[in-house]
């Protein structure tokens, strides 16, 4: 068996691979790391954990664990101060080492990061945007997820300056820690833009796609799913372009003309949909892009991530089949 462990395994990304990995058919959990956590049972997680997992342990004990794949699921300052271990596949769910420009982290993350020489060592890894390449693999966000996954494979199909990504998701995605926004008083009916210019998924999608695009974040009164809408100027027919894209991707489907993106058909699997429409009125072309922000957009990616690192099943653990309701 590959030998796996967890650091930050009490926040939500966190408590997400470690249910993938419990499902995963050739990766033995070794270690579970939280600080805040550390000495207790798993049970303290989740009552439905049972005695035969490790206990929880401090971060740096989960890393100097030995294991043959870590999943880094820490804060963003936290994980860039993190000394990947030498012999070990390391999967990065922070923004961490998204960026390949160090200088761009104190403007669009609020820190210095702290080891921009090693920067250039980390792939961006969105398995369907190109292969999986290095040991040190960083987890795209969920927003750049959705919105790469619709716009990656029409790049040299669409007027750039056109391009406007209107995202919105659950209140998931903005993580376990206490804070207003978060609150039922805030968030039950009720929807809000957020971040308006200055998100940190911005640079990330410039970065993949090779130009700016004007992004909009907002959250939904939900738990969990993301839904971006991309508005492009085509430039030729781009529905063969996506169902080429994906024509062989066990993960996301192309959705026949017609039929509508939803959230409840992603909500708790590693799944994308993706579906073409055409403004009647401008001519504009509209790609909508539905993921679970803590499936697609985390835990499921990260663990296709280290399968494919690891020569493994790419589908191994992931929820990818059933019928939910």
């Amino acid at each position: 068996m590959t030998t796996a462990a967890i650091l930050g395994s009490s926040g939500y990304s966190g408590q997400e691979t470690l249910d993938r990995i419990l499902a995963h058919p050739e990766l033995e959990l070794v270690a579970l790391g939280s600080d805040s956590l550390a000495g207790e049972g798993a049970a303290a997680l989740d009552p439905r954990l049972n005695g035969n997992l490790p206990r929880f342990v401090t971060n740096d004990e989960a890393a100097a664990a030995g294991a043959d794949v870590l999943f880094c699921c820490l804060g963003h300052e936290a994980a860039a101060a993190f000394e990947p271990p030498d012999d070990a596949i390391v999967v990065d769910l922070s923004g961490a080492h998204r960026l390949r420009e160090a200088a761009l982290y104190p403007s669009w993350y609020g820190f210095e990061h702290p080891a921009p020489e090693s920067l250039a060592q980390w792939s961006y890894a969105l398995p369907e945007h190109g292969p999986v390449a290095g040991r040190l693999l960083a987890n795209p966000g969920c927003y750049a997820t959705a919105a790469l996954l619709a716009l990656a494979p029409l790049v040299d199909a669409i007027d750039p300056s056109s391009v406007v990504v209107d995202a919105k998701s659950g209140v998931s995605g903005a993580g376990r820690a206490l804070k207003p926004s978060s609150h039922a008083g805030f968030v039950l009916e009720n929807v809000s833009a957020y971040r308006v210019g200055t998100h940190q998924h911005a640079p990330e999608l410039e970065q993949e796609l090779g130009f700016p695009v004007c992004f909009v974040p907002h959250l939904l009164p939900v738990r969990r799913g993301l839904l971006a809408t991309c508005y492009v100027e085509p430039l030729e027919d781009l529905r063969p372009l996506l169902e080429a894209a994906y024509a062989t991707s066990p993960a996301v489907r192309v959705l026949p003309e017609g039929l509508q993106p939803e959230l409840s058909r992603v909500q708790h699997t590693d799944a994308a949909e993706i579906a073409l429409f055409s403004d009647r009125s401008t001519g504009r072309a509209v790609v909508v892009c539905v993921i679970d922000n803590l499936g697609k957009g985390a835990a499921g990616n990260a663990v296709q991530n280290a399968n494919l690192a690891l020569g493994l099943d790419e589908t191994a653990g992931l929820r990818l089949t059933g019928v939910l309701v």
